[in-house]
């Protein structure tokens, strides 16, 4: 009896230790939880960084929806520029392209044969102006527009209609304006955030660039020019304002544009009714503009304004090579 009575007062204390050590680990572990909470809250490196819940602001540009006409507004039905559609290019083969120069111009819609590129009216298609036309087809995803980021013109990479509106209009900042709603008298020096977004002016595109193949097809004997893209072009000026720079905003590629500059007309200031569309505006090179760029003797890929400061002497480098192509195809004839 004796035994048992031994054994059960064993059995307790060691329960009774056990017991004991469980409650002084508890109590460590809550207090050291309890030191690291006090020092996080004590030291400002470690808690966590209050995210800003307000978005970025993003560049807009607006471009005006169409408004149609609910009665017909001419005299007559104007329908023919409205149907038509490009003819393909006639097919070239790689054999018969014996001669091929590859050319850049610079489209000056201030020069008077250059005006319909800057017409203002509108129509049953919007705004008339050619920057409109294309901002307004690459808004409805008729067509691609092109990053011309460090001088790519080899349309490889597309640019969504944000990051156009951010290359024309610049990225909306964010200052600090004063808060006249609660602070009428300016007492309280209470302020608030304000976002700036500039607004698009197309008359500030007043040039565009335009790549161009230049190729002698031996097999028709005659040569032949096909546009390859079109770049509306953007003038960066000084603090003072004054001139300092030109940069394309974006690459657009002209056989995509086709079907779409078939069925816009251009403004005739000779003969209203007589209009032509913008593709055959640039099928029939009635436009003005100046080469600035080409493959002819330039093996370190240059701009003429590269190599020759002097902008009258540029003037004359680009009639020379004009000068050039025009010269191959004639001598290749006898008279």
């Amino acid at each position: 009896m004796k035994k048992h009575i031994l054994k059960f007062c064993l059995f307790a204390s060691v329960m009774a230790l056990a017991a004991q050590a469980t409650y002084a680990q508890q109590s460590r572990n809550s207090q050291q939880r309890q030191t690291s909470v006090n020092n996080a809250s004590q030291n400002p490196a470690l808690q966590q960084a209050p995210q800003d819940t307000v978005p970025e602001p993003k560049a807009t540009l607006e471009i005006a929806a169409p408004t149609p006409s609910l009665r017909n507004d001419n005299a007559i039905q104007r329908n023919l520029v409205k149907d038509r559609t490009p003819l393909d290019y006639e097919h070239i083969r790689e054999d018969d392209a014996v001669y091929m120069q590859r050319v850049w111009r610079e489209i000056d819609i201030q020069e008077k044969i250059n005006l319909p590129f800057a017409y203002k009216a509108q129509s049953e298609f919007g705004d008339q102006r050619f920057i409109t036309i294309l901002l307004r087809a690459i808004r409805n995803g008729e067509i691609t527009a092109f990053s011309a980021a460090g001088g790519d013109d080899r349309f490889t990479t597309p640019l969504t209609w944000d990051q156009i509106a951010e290359l024309l209009v610049g990225a909306p900042e964010r200052k600090q304006i004063p808060d006249w709603v609660n602070d009428p008298d300016g007492s309280k020096g209470l302020m608030k955030d304000t976002v700036i977004s500039a607004e698009f002016n197309p008359d500030l595109i007043q040039r565009y660039w335009i790549k161009e193949d230049v190729i002698f097809d031996k097999e028709s004997s005659r040569m032949y020019t096909r546009i390859l893209g079109i770049a509306p072009v953007k003038t960066i000026t000084n603090d003072d304002g004054s001139f300092r720079a030109v940069t394309p905003v974006f690459w657009v590629y002209y056989p995509d544009l086709r079907p779409m500059l078939a069925q816009h007309e251009v403004y005739n200031g000779k003969n209203y009714g007589a209009r032509m569309s913008w593709e055959e505006l640039f099928e029939s090179r009635m436009f003005g503009s100046r080469i600035i760029k080409s493959t002819i003797n330039n093996p370190n890929d240059m701009f003429i304004n590269g190599y020759i400061k002097d902008p009258i002497l540029a003037l004359l480098e680009g009639e020379n090579i004009k000068e050039k192509i025009f010269n191959y195809e004639q001598d290749l004839w006898s008279y």
